[in-house]
C-alpha cells in the first residue's frame, strides 16, 4: 500500500526547496490526534489509513463503526482487543478534543460502550513508526491517543498520533487547495478570486476572517466606520496614524492591537495572527505601478476596490492606502522598500474584531509580475462571524518550520498572574507577563534583590529521554558529561552543531538511571534530540512534556523561608533546608496528600532561588498556596522586564542575544560548560570546539558605559573606526546605579580596563564611552545565588 510515501515533503519551486509550504498530494488528508485526546474522521470504502505514532511509546486506541452502528475491527481489516475502555474513559472525562467526538457520535447514534477496540503501539513503539489499514465500508473512525495525567516527578507523557488517510475516490482536483472548514458557522462566508475585489457589511463586535487559501497571496483590507459614512464623511483606516499610536510597523494580537482613523478612532483590533507579516506602507496595487513596469492595463486592487466601494458612495483613488495583509516588504540599508514572497502558507489567516459598525473590503491581489504574490496570484477566503462567539487573542507559532500552526497558549499560571496583571507578551508560543500593575519592572526587581519574586517560566521546553541508551544520546548530544551527573542533580549545558555552534543552553535532570529530563529554551532542541536517537538507531526515546509540566520560580533572599512553609518531602528526598544549588527533590504541596511536584534549586536571577513544577491541573493551587505563604516575606509577582534587568545584571545568557547558531560556547560566555579535559566523550561538535578553543576569536565582556543611555542589541563597538564588537545585551541597572552591557568583542581588546566606545546612529556619529570589565556584573562569585546573604551557604 505505502501511504507513507505521502507524508509530507517541501514543495520545489523551480530550484528552491520551500519547507514552509508542505504539501500533500490530491485526496490524502493529515489528522492531528492530541497527546491524551481523541479525534472522529468520516471514512469511505476503500479509504487507506496511515497511524504514526510521532513521538514513540504512545499507545493508540481506534473504533470504526459503520452506518448501521456496528463495530467490527475487521471492517478495518484488524483483531479486536474487546471493549474500548481508554475511549470510553477519556470521553467520560470531559477532555476537550473529545467534545467533537461526543458530538458525532450523539449524531449518529453510535454507542462508543460497544466499539470493537483495535490497539496499536502497544509495546515499545518507536518514533515515527506506522500502522496502516483499508477500510472495506463506509463508516465514522473514532481514535485516541490515551494517557493520564504527567506527574511532574514521571515520564508517562501522552503524546500526539498522526493520521493520514488516503481517500479511495478523492473526486477532481479544481485550483489547488479548498479552503478549510469554517471555525463556527459563518455571516459571510466569500471566496475572492485574483482580480477581484469584494466589500461586505460587519457589525460592531462581530469577527472578521481573512485567510490565504493556497499560500503567498496578498489581500489588501481597508474599513470605514458605517456611523461616519451615515454622515457623508469617509473615516476608513489610516496606516500612519495606526503606526504612530501603536508604535509598530503593524499591529499584532495583545495590547498594541488596533487598527486606526485620522482622527484617532479605532475600527478594528487583530485578535488572531497565524502569518506574522504584512505591510501598512504601501498602496494597493494601482494601475500606474504596472504601468510603470511596462504593463498598460493590467487588472489592479485600487481600481477594483474604486468599483466596488462606488456602491456605498465612496469616492475613487488613485491608489488606496490599504493594510495589506500577507505583503512582504522590507527596508534595506540605503532606506529602500523591497519586497519578497509572503511568509504566509496555505490556510493561514489573520482574525480582526470590529470595534463599530463598518463597510470592509478585501482583494486577492492579481499581480504576477513580480514576488509580492510568489509570482503566482491565488484566492482568498473572507468569513465573518458572530460576536457571540470568543475568539482568544493569539500569535501563530510553529515549533520547526515545518511543524503545524499553533495557537499561542496561556500557561498553567496565566490565571493566577493574570489577577495582577493584563500586560502579557507572546513569548515562544505561550503569553508571558510583562510587567504587573501596581508594580512596575523596578519594584519587581527590587523585591527579588531583597525580599522574594515569583515568575512564569513554563514556556521552557521539557523533554522526557528515557530507555536503555538514554545516557548514551545524552552523553553525544550535550557538552557537559553525563556520567558524573547523579539522581536527583541537574547540570546547565550547551548543546552545539558539528560546527560548534549552539543549538541551545539549558539544564539536564537525572530522575533515574536511564531517565533524564531536558528544560531549554526552543523547540528544535528537543527535535534534534529525537533526530540523533533515530540516526544512532538506540533505545532511546525523546518526548515532549512542555504542557504537562508548568513551573514558577521563586527567586530572591526570602524564597527559602517561603518553600519550607509550604513544600513537604519524604525522607528519602531533601527538604529546602537541605536542597543544595543544581539538585532536585520530588516533593508535594503541604503534605503527604498534596499535589505532587518537583523543586529544583536552580534560577535565572542570579539570587538564591528555586524552581516549582507540577502539572497544569495543579497549578493555580500551587500558586496560591506559595501566593499565601509568600505575603509574610513581601512575596511580588516579576514578568520579563524585570528579569531581563536581573539575568543582565548576573550575566545570563539569552538565545538570540548572547548566542545563535553561528556563536560557540567560549564566545558565548559559558566556556565553562565545555570541560573538554575532564570530559572524555565524543559528543556532537567536541572537534570543532577544541578548535575554537585553541584560537579564540571573540569573547563575551562585561561593559560599564558612562552616562544614561542604554544601548540597543546589535550596536556596534568601536576603537577608533573599527569596528571590534557588537551589544549583546544592555539595561540601566538599579542595585549598581549604571547603565551596564554583555558584549561580544574581538579577543584583542578584551582586557579589562580597555576602552572603546558605542556607536549609534550610523555608528560614527554618535559615540558613548564604555570599558571593559570582569563580567558578571553583579555577585560575580555568586555568593547570593549559594544563599550566603552574610550567613552560612548552602
Amino acid at each position: 500500500m505505502g501511504l507513507m510515501q505521502y507524508i509530507e515533503r517541501p514543495t520545489v519551486l523551480g530550484s528552491s526547496n520551500v519547507p514552509g509550504l508542505p504539501v500533500l498530494p490530491h485526496g490524502v488528508e493529515r489528522h492531528v490526534v492530541p497527546g491524551g485526546g481523541s479525534r472522529g474522521i468520516n471514512i469511505n470504502k476503500g479509504d487507506e489509513i496511515a497511524v504514526v505514532d510521532r513521538e514513540g511509546l504512545q499507545l493508540a486506541e481506534m473504533v470504526f463503526f459503520d452506518p448501521s452502528g456496528r463495530s467490527d475491527a475487521a471492517m478495518l481489516g484488524a483483531r479486536g482487543s474487546g471493549k474500548a475502555e481508554y475511549l470510553i474513559k477519556l470521553l467520560s472525562s470531559g477532555d476537550q478534543s473529545g467534545v467533537k467526538v461526543l458530538r458525532a457520535l450523539e449524531k449518529t447514534n453510535f454507542d462508543i460502550r460497544k466499539g470493537n477496540a483495535i490497539r496499536i503501539f502497544t509495546e515499545g513503539s518507536k518514533a515515527s513508526d506506522s500502522v496502516e489499514f483499508v477500510a472495506s465500508s463506509d463508516g465514522l473512525l473514532i481514535i485516541a491517543a490515551p494517557g493520564e495525567h504527567m506527574l511532574p516527578e514521571a515520564q508517562n507523557v501522552p503524546t500526539e498520533l498522526i493520521v493520514y488517510i488516503k481517500r479511495a475516490d478523492p473526486g477532481f482536483l479544481k485550483g489547488g487547495i479548498l479552503p478549510p472548514d469554517p471555525l463556527v458557522d459563518p455571516l459571510v462566508d466569500k471566496n475572492i478570486q485574483p482580480g477581484e475585489a469584494k466589500s461586505y457589511e460587519v457589525k460592531a463586535g462581530d469577527y472578521i476572517q481573512i485567510l490565504d487559501v493556497q499560500g503567498r497571496e496578498c489581500s489588501d483590507f481597508q474599513a470605514f466606520s458605517l456611523r461616519e459614512l451615515d454622515k457623508g464623511i469617509e473615516r476608513e483606516i489610516d496606516p500612519t496614524t495606526t503606526r504612530s499610536l501603536m508604535g509598530s510597523l503593524y499591529p499584532s494580537p495583545g495590547i498594541f492591537s488596533k487598527y486606526w482613523t485620522l482622527d484617532h478612532e479605532p475600527l478594528v483590533e487583530i485578535v488572531q495572527d497565524t502569518c506574522g507579516r504584512h505591510d501598512t506602507f504601501g498602496l494597493a496595487c494601482t494601475a500606474r505601478y504596472y504601468e510603470d513596469l511596462g504593463y498598460p492595463g493590467h487588472v489592479n486592487c485600487s481600481d477594483n476596490m474604486n468599483i466596488d466601494l462606488a456602491t456605498y458612495g465612496i469616492k475613487p483613488r488613485g491608489g488606496w492606502p490599504a493594510i495589506n495583509f500577507f505583503f512582504n516588504t522590507m527596508l534595506d540599508d540605503t532606506n529602500a522598500l523591497g519586497m519578497d514572497d509572503p511568509w504566509s502558507r496555505p490556510g493561514d489567516f489573520v482574525m480582526l474584531k470590529a470595534i463599530t459598525d463598518l463597510i470592509c473590503i478585501s482583494t486577492a491581489c492579481p499581480c504576477d509580475v513580480d514576488p509580492a504574490n510568489g509570482w503566482n496570484p491565488t484566492d482568498i477566503q473572507v468569513r465573518t462571524y458572530s460576536k457571540e462567539n470568543k475568539f482568544k487573542r493569539s500569535i501563530g507559532w510553529r515549533k520547526t518550520t515545518e511543524a503545524d500552526m499553533e495557537q499561542t497558549k496561556q500557561t498553567g499560571f496565566h490565571n493566577s498572574f493574570s489577577k495582577h496583571t493584563r500586560n502579557f507578551v507572546e513569548y515562544n508560543g505561550y503569553w508571558l507577563p510583562n510587567t504587573m500593575t501596581n508594580h512596575g519592572a523596578i519594584s519587581e526587581y527590587w523585591a527579588c534583590r531583597e525580599k522574594a519574586a515569583v515568575m512564569d517560566l513554563s514556556p521552557l521546553r521539557k523533554y522526557e529521554v528515557t530507555g536503555p541508551d538514554a545516557k548514551t544520546l545524552m552523553q553525544k548530544c550535550v557538552t557537559r558529561n553525563m556520567d558524573k551527573l547523579a539522581v536527583g542533580q541537574v547540570v546547565y549545558t550547551a548543546m552545539c552543531y558539528e560546527h560548534g555552534g549552539m543549538i541551545d543552553d539549558g539544564t539536564v535532570f537525572r530522575l533515574g538511571e536511564n531517565n533524564f529530563r531536558w528544560v531549554g529554551g526552543n523547540d528544535f532542541s528537543g527535535v534534534w534530540l529525537r533526530e540523533q536517537a533515530e540516526k544512532m538507531g538506540i533505545d532511546a526515546w525523546v518526548r515532549n512534556s512542555t504542557d504537562h509540566l508548568c513551573n514558577i520560580a521563586i527567586q530572591g533572599p526570602r524564597s527559602r523561608e517561603i518553600l519550607e512553609k509550604i513544600i513537604w518531602t519524604a525522607p528519602v528526598q531533601p527538604n529546602m533546608s537541605e536542597l543544595q544549588w543544581f539538585r532536585f527533590s520530588v516533593a508535594r504541596l503541604k503534605d503527604f496528600h498534596g499535589p505532587s511536584c518537583v523543586v529544583s534549586r536552580t534560577g535565572y536571577s542570579g539570587e538564591l532561588g528555586y524552581e516549582v513544577f507540577c502539572h497544569p491541573r495543579n497549578a493555580q493551587e500551587v500558586f496560591d498556596a506559595i501566593w499565601d505563604v509568600g505575603q509574610e516575606f513581601g512575596l511580588t509577582p516579576l514578568g520579563l522586564e524585570a528579569l531581563n534587568m536581573l539575568r543582565v545584571e548576573a550575566g545570563l545568557i539569552f538565545a538570540g542575544y548572547e548566542f545563535t547558531d553561528q556563536i560557540d560556547p567560549f564566545e558565548a560566555g559559558i566556556g565553562f560548560t565545555v570541560p573538554l579535559k575532564t570530559q572524555t566523550a565524543d559528543f556532537i561538535g567536541r572537534a570543532a570546539l577544541e578548535k575554537k578553543k585553541a584560537n579564540p576569536q571573540k569573547k563575551l565582556v562585561g561593559l560599564d558605559i558612562e552616562g544614561g543611555l542604554v544601548p540597543s542589541s546589535g550596536d556596534c563597538i568601536r576603537l577608533g573606526r573599527a569596528q571590534i564588537g557588537e551589544i549583546t545585551s544592555a539595561v540601566r541597572s538599579p542595585i549598581l546605579d549604571k547603565t551596564i552591557a554583555l558584549a561580544r568583542i574581538s579577543v584583542e581588546h578584551s582586557e579589562v580596563d580597555t576602552e572603546i566606545e558605542v556607536g549609534q546612529l550610523d555608528g560614527f556619529q554618535k559615540r558613548i564611552p564604555a570599558k571593559v570589565i570582569s563580567f558578571p556584573h553583579f555577585d560575580p562569585t555568586k555568593e547570593r545565588v549559594r544563599g550566603n546573604y552574610g550567613g552560612e551557604s548552602n
